[in-house]
């Protein structure tokens, strides 16, 4: 499985939105429920999608059943599906 790399928290993200030079969409402000502050969102051509909140928290979906949750302090969950690995 490939995981495409993301921008960091340290990365300043263009306000409101567009596609990079990949041609993946994104949104900033975009995380969960803000409307402001350094949170975004990445809606990837390959069906996958990311989001970082304000709060530190993220989130990637693979588009084909995975995703990663991490919380802010830190702590990984990982979903392959139906199953839960911590």
């Amino acid at each position: 499985r490939t995981l495409l790399s993301y921008a960091t928290k340290t990365t300043t993200m263009p306000k409101g939105s567009g596609n990079n030079s990949q041609g993946n969409h994104y949104n900033t402000p975009g995380g969960t429920n803000s409307s402001s502050g350094s949170s975004y969102h990445y809606s990837n051509t390959n069906g996958s999608y990311y989001y970082s909140n304000d709060n530190g928290s993220t989130y990637y979906n693979s588009g084909q059943g995975s995703s990663t949750y991490t919380s802010p302090s830190g702590h990984t969950t990982q979903s392959d599906g139906g199953s839960s690995k911590k």
